[in-house]
């Protein structure tokens, strides 16, 4: 009973439940990416390399058509294309990151100006800190 207990907290916290929907949303984006690239820029690429179709891409690497076994092949266009796809995901996710920490330290300058109000400082208060200032000085001299 304890051990559901505790696992039960440990789900409902935020920052599980924001992971989860992060890892959601980036599946959906990861197949709207894996869609634009195989569907929209490979065969535009495929146009301007003259007409070659990226999927289709391989070198025999056993067999041949004429042989009793069935040929093995290493499909490299699709490789290309699951580079393409982490690649467009990966620069996606560093903008928003990147966007992300531009408007924080924005935010945190704000922040800080706020909180630091400026005051003058009287001509007591300055003779004063000068006086502690070179009290300071003189005790570590001592020390």
């Amino acid at each position: 009973m304890k051990l559901f207990k505790e696992f039960r907290e440990f789900a409902l916290r935020g920052n599980v439940v924001d992971l989860a929907i992060g890892i959601i949303i980036g599946g959906a984006f990861g197949s709207i990416v894996s869609s634009l690239v195989a569907d929209v820029i490979m065969p535009f690429m495929g146009v301007l390399i003259g007409g070659i179709n990226f999927t289709e891409l391989k070198v025999l690497i056993y067999g041949a058509s004429n042989s009793a076994g069935e040929p093995v092949y290493i499909y490299y266009g699709k490789f290309l294309q699951a580079v393409l796809d982490f690649t467009i995901i990966a620069f996606a996710i560093f903008m928003m990151v990147r966007m992300m920490n531009q408007i924080q330290s924005k935010f945190e300058k704000k922040t800080e100006e706020v909180q630091t109000p400026t005051v003058e400082t009287t001509k007591e208060e300055a003779l004063l800190a000068e006086i502690r200032d070179i009290l300071k000085e003189k005790q570590k001299d001592t020390d």
